[in-house]
């Protein structure tokens, strides 16, 4: 899944090559990711791109006042094309191509774009069309943006105060703090020494602290290594860059144990025992339910 720092540079990406440019037309391919109707989406064409922002993992392009938002959800992904002139038209229901958009042709006459893709059966990629961007309920509900400057030691205390939540599923409530999804929040608490099973209204000050520097660390270190890349290229950096999500069976960077996968929620994350729970493995609830 595409989360803060694969979503904010694919922002810069948009904004270097769309923005100054008149949209042809969007073509929708598969009518369930276009989750708005007014205004249609026929609408952004002959608009010109005057902006291109993030809200959590959300990607906003502004169209002359008239908002495109894409959340790609976990299997979707943007394809940059230079040029759209000779591609096939669109069939509904083929492939993994959701929509298309088509820009003006540039003075060598070729006509760029992108397309969003998502892959497997489980279609959640989603596209609106709005005036106002906080009206797209997932947008207005999102917590605290991490790396904006009020995201403080002093938020973050508030944030976890007297919640009693798991704070790996803290880390990854969009409603409580914005951009942070499985894989980051994996390595956001197997740099703050933490384990994901830790109540979050049990951390000491110190913890919090600590806490705060790893969720700000690690996503600006992610941030930087994909600054610039390819929309293409940003997979690859993302698994290149991770030390602990998807490495189970691996020997951990820092210590040298074994990393260690446990089921959490809808999905799986990765730890390393001497790094972050005192060199015990985290039983799998999971697993020991079924036993039962």
């Amino acid at each position: 899944m595409p989360e803060l720092p694969e979503v904010e540079s694919l922002t810069g990406f948009l904004r270097e090559r769309a923005v100054g440019r008149t949209v042809l037309g969007v073509d929708v391919v598969a009518i369930q990711a276009l989750k708005t109707f007014d205004p249609p989406v026929t609408a952004l064409g002959g608009l010109t791109v005057t902006g291109v922002s993030r809200h959590g993992k959300f990607i906003d392009i502004d169209c002359d006042g008239l908002h495109l938002v894409i959340h790609l959800a976990r299997a979707g992904w943007l394809r940059w094309r230079d040029d759209l002139s000779a591609a096939k038209p669109v069939r509904p229901g083929k492939g993994p191509l959701a929509v298309r958009v088509r820009l003006a042709p540039d003075e060598e006459g070729l006509a760029p774009g992108f397309e969003l893709t998502e892959a497997g059966t489980q279609k959640r990629l989603a596209v609106y069309v709005t005036k106002n961007p906080d009206d797209i309920p997932g947008v207005a509900s999102l917590g605290p943006d991490p790396l904006d400057e009020s995201f403080t030691v002093d938020a973050l205390k508030r944030i976890v105060g007297g919640n009693r939540t798991q704070i790996k599923g803290l880390l990854r409530d969009q409603k409580i703090i914005a951009g942070i999804g499985n894989a980051y929040s994996d390595e956001v608490l197997h740099a703050a020494k933490m384990s994901p099973f830790k109540i979050s209204a049990t951390l000491t000050d110190a913890q919090i602290a600590d806490l705060h520097e790893a969720i700000v660390t690690t996503l600006r270190d992610a941030v930087e290594r994909a600054h610039g890349l390819a929309a293409k290229d940003l997979k690859a950096e993302k698994k290149s860059g991770l030390r602990v999500h998807n490495r189970a069976g691996q020997p951990c960077d820092v210590c040298g144990d074994t990393i260690r996968e446990v089921s959490f929620a809808d999905s799986a994350l990765q730890y390393c025992p001497t790094c972050q729970t005192g060199g015990k493995p985290l039983a799998d609830r999971r697993l020991s339910r079924l036993l039962k």
